[in-house]
């Protein structure tokens, strides 16, 4: 007999550290619509049109997984994809992984699920998959899989920006896969068990956890702060803007590429390093005006509110303040949804705290929005002193799974 995670929740009247602060509300995937945010007792929903974990209010944990595909073998990896699902079905409800769970299955056989996550809720888990430019074509030129023909334009490679420091191990990957949830044991226990159950075919290429969300996606969250202190992320992109930009900016539109990304979008990953020790020693006014808002409020320079359009045609705003270089109106309108985490990955062996952003973009066309935003940062602004970025990702992320016959990449594969 299975055991559910929730009924044990239930009985035993328990639940993740934190929780009890979530807001309750439904969830629905069908339709560009707002949605509310996520809650211990309503599961976010795994089907949908566009997959969940995108426009979906970001929580505040992340644990975020790049394979490499070690399988020659096509049908290993379908099969393997139907695995997954199944799972991340499951997972995302608040069970287990497999049907007969941590304790219920034989006692000679190691179990479906790995158990730590007994007693936990779902705590808004998604999981969402990408896949990226080496599962059609490997860096050698091979086409592992007969997905060469299916490559949309899109996963080109990202240029190399100046100032980067790319650590290629920490880079890319064959698919990806980010799961967020309010709970981080939820989150590793999701990650982990698509890891068991992919044993044989993907091998962890690299993973990062991640904490205090650094945007917000949705009008119902509050901006949150980065590790320089700052609001960051007030411009994003959100659920609310409605489905006309939602459509424009955010998710692949028919005729933009291959069939089978239509209704899904291209995220960017970045790792960034803060130099915090330095940023620590930058007086407030320096601090300010080289992100172009007030530290207190959020608001823009000369400005009293947080959401107070900045006035780009004033001097009050550095000519190269981060806020100007970024802002839309500076890249003919381009967006981003941003859903970026805070990371400390402990000490760097200096006395100094590795912690930073890992930024995480999901867009239209990354060739047309992020690039040229990070091209022109990356050349102006002042704020690179204190920053480095020392990885990068770009993955094709389908659409969504629409029913139980479904599977992540049925629309590549089958």
């Amino acid at each position: 007999m299975s055991v559910s995670r929730r009924k044990v929740l239930g009985a035993a009247g328990i639940g993740a550290a934190g929780v009890a602060a979530i807001s309750v509300g439904a969830l629905a995937l069908s339709d560009d619509s707002a949605e509310a945010a996520p809650s211990v007792t309503q599961p976010v929903a795994f089907h949908g049109e566009h997959q969940a974990g995108i426009v979906t209010p970001a929580p505040d944990r992340l644990h975020f997984a790049s394979f490499d595909v070690i399988t020659k073998n096509r049908a290993d990896l379908v099969d393997m994809l139907k695995a997954w699902t199944k799972a991340a079905r499951r997972m995302t409800a608040g069970q287990d992984a497999g049907p007969l769970g941590a304790v219920a299955g034989p006692g000679a056989a190691p179990p479906d699920d790995t158990g730590e996550a007994i007693g936990l809720p779902a705590a808004g888990l998604t999981l969402t998959i990408g896949f990226g430019a080496t599962l059609f074509r490997t860096a050698e030129g091979t086409d592992r899989f007969g997905l060469a023909d299916k490559k949309p334009a899109g996963l080109a490679d990202l240029p190399h920006f100046p100032r980067d420091d790319i650590d290629a191990a920490i880079s890319g990957g064959d698919i990806c896969v980010q799961a967020c949830s309010y709970d981080p044991q939820v989150a590793v226990h999701a990650i982990r068990n698509l890891v068991r159950i992919g044993f044989g075919v993907v091998t962890v290429r690299w993973s990062q956890l991640g904490y205090g969300r650094t945007s917000s996606t949705s009008t119902a969250q509050a901006t949150p702060r980065n590790m320089l202190g700052f609001k960051d992320g007030t411009r994003n992109m959100k659920a609310e803007d409605g489905p006309k930009v939602l459509k424009e900016q955010l998710w692949v539109q028919p005729g933009d590429g291959p069939d089978w990304m239509t209704g899904g979008s291209y995220l960017v990953t970045r790792k960034i390093r803060n130099h915090i020790e330095i940023w620590d020693r930058t007086s407030l006014d320096e601090q300010e005006q080289i992100i172009g808002r007030h530290k207190g409020t959020g608001a823009p320079i000369g400005e009293a509110k947080e959401f107070d359009e900045p006035k780009l045609g004033e001097k009050k705003i550095a000519d190269d303040a981060h806020i100007r270089l970024a802002h839309p109106s500076t890249h003919g309108g381009a967006h981003l949804l941003r859903r970026g985490y805070n990371f400390v990955d402990g000490s760097d062996g200096l006395g100094r705290l590795n912690a930073g952003l890992f930024f995480m973009a999901y867009q239209r066309d990354a060739h047309k929005q992020f690039v040229p935003i990070q091209r022109m940062l990356a050349q102006k602004d002042p704020l690179n002193e204190y920053i480095k970025h020392t990885s990068s990702g770009l993955f094709a992320i389908p659409a969504g799974v629409r029913d139980d016959n479904d599977y992540w990449g049925s629309a590549l594969f089958g």
